[in-house]
């Protein structure tokens, strides 16, 4: 279910982001209401994630995830250029998210109750 919250955490920052562009500076109401509005769902699910998963996991996919996608509508729906260095960042980017998964202990993605703040309490 967390990962669920996460993917959704990602598509209303995605949303937020993209209504940013198109809020002009915050000169068209609508556009800014969606941003604000985008972004507490984004935070908030972040927040119910971050019960579940350890903050450097959730923050790198949550993160990575976010400027992937957001490149690629700068490009499609923007006419936004990407430069090599720029794939190469994103790419980057990505395979690092890659590595703190892969380094993750195996009980880093327990509810924080199950993965052994029981022990330190002792």
């Amino acid at each position: 279910m967390h990962w669920f919250l996460l993917a959704a955490a990602i598509a209303a920052e995605i949303v937020a982001t993209t209504l940013l562009k198109m809020s002009a500076g915050f000169t068209k109401p609508l556009a800014t209401i969606g941003t604000v509005l985008g972004y507490g769902v984004a935070f908030y699910l972040l927040s119910m994630v971050l019960k579940y998963v350890p903050l450097s996991m959730a923050y790198a996919i949550w993160s990575a995830g976010g400027t992937v996608v957001i490149a690629l509508i700068g490009v499609l729906w923007f006419s936004e250029k990407l430069t090599l260095w720029q794939v190469a960042g994103i790419l980057l980017a990505v395979a690092g998210v890659a590595m703190i998964n892969l380094g993750a202990a195996p009980e880093a993605a327990a509810p924080l109750g199950v993965a052994g703040l029981e022990q330190q309490s002792n």
